[in-house]
C-alpha cells in the first residue's frame, strides 16, 4: 500500500516538473529574436549561366567576409539583376527565360545583401534584406526606403540612424543605438559558379 502511494507522489511530482519547465520555456523564448525572418522572399540566380564575378566573390566559401548587393533593375527595358560591390564594383546580368518565368522578390524593397561571414566555422552564407530593420517600415504607407550601405570591412550602415550591423556576425548592431539586428532570409549556394537561393 506504501509503494503504491509513493508511485502515485512520484507520478503527480514528475507532471508538476514537467509543466513547470514548459511554462518556463515559453515565458524565455517571448525575448528571443527569431533568426530568420517569415517576410516573403525568393531568388534564384544561376551563375552558371550568369558568370557574374561580383555575384561570384560573395558566393566564394575561400573568401569570407565579400558582401554584395543584388536588385532587380532595369536595362535598355530588359529585367535584369543588379550586383554592387563593398568595393564599388557594380554589373548587370539580363534575365534568362528562366528568369523570367520565375517569380522574385526581393525582401521587402527590393535589395538583398548576401555574403559568407568570415567568423563563423564552418562558413555561414548569409542573405540579409538591404533595408534598416530600426528605421524601415514596410507597413508605413507610402513606403519610404532606407537602405544599408556596406563596406569592405564586413559592416552595413544606416545612413539616417547610424548604426552599423556585423555582416560576418549574424547582423548584429556593432555600433550606435541597440536595437534590431539585420534582417535575415534563409539562402545558400552551391559556389561562385553555381546556384544561389534565398527564401
Amino acid at each position: 500500500m506504501f509503494r503504491i502511494m509513493f508511485s502515485a507522489c512520484k507520478v503527480r511530482l514528475c507532471r508538476v516538473v514537467c509543466l513547470l519547465a514548459g511554462l518556463l520555456s515559453l515565458s524565455a523564448c517571448n525575448n528571443v529574436e527569431t533568426e530568420f525572418v517569415n517576410s516573403p522572399c525568393w531568388v534564384v540566380i544561376d551563375n552558371s549561366i550568369h558568370q557574374n564575378h561580383v555575384l561570384a566573390s560573395s558566393m566564394n566559401a575561400s573568401a569570407p567576409g565579400l558582401f554584395c548587393i543584388v536588385r532587380r533593375a532595369m536595362q535598355n527595358g530588359a529585367n535584369c539583376f543588379r550586383f554592387d560591390s563593398a568595393d564599388g564594383n557594380s554589373s548587370t546580368s539580363v534575365f534568362t527565360a528562366i528568369d523570367e518565368r520565375r517569380t522574385l522578390v526581393f525582401g521587402f524593397n527590393n535589395g538583398l545583401i548576401v555574403g559568407f561571414g568570415s567568423l563563423s566555422s564552418p562558413m555561414t552564407f548569409y542573405a540579409y534584406d538591404l533595408e534598416c530593420p530600426n528605421c524601415f517600415d514596410p507597413n508605413y504607407i507610402p513606403v519610404r526606403s532606407k537602405p544599408l550601405s556596406i563596406s569592405v570591412n564586413g559592416l552595413a550602415t544606416c545612413n539616417l540612424c547610424k548604426r552599423q550591423y556585423d555582416m560576418n556576425n549574424g547582423g548584429i548592431v556593432s555600433k550606435g543605438e541597440g536595437g534590431k539586428k539585420m534582417t535575415r532570409y534563409r539562402a545558400a549556394t552551391t559556389g561562385p559558379l553555381g546556384v544561389m537561393s534565398v527564401n
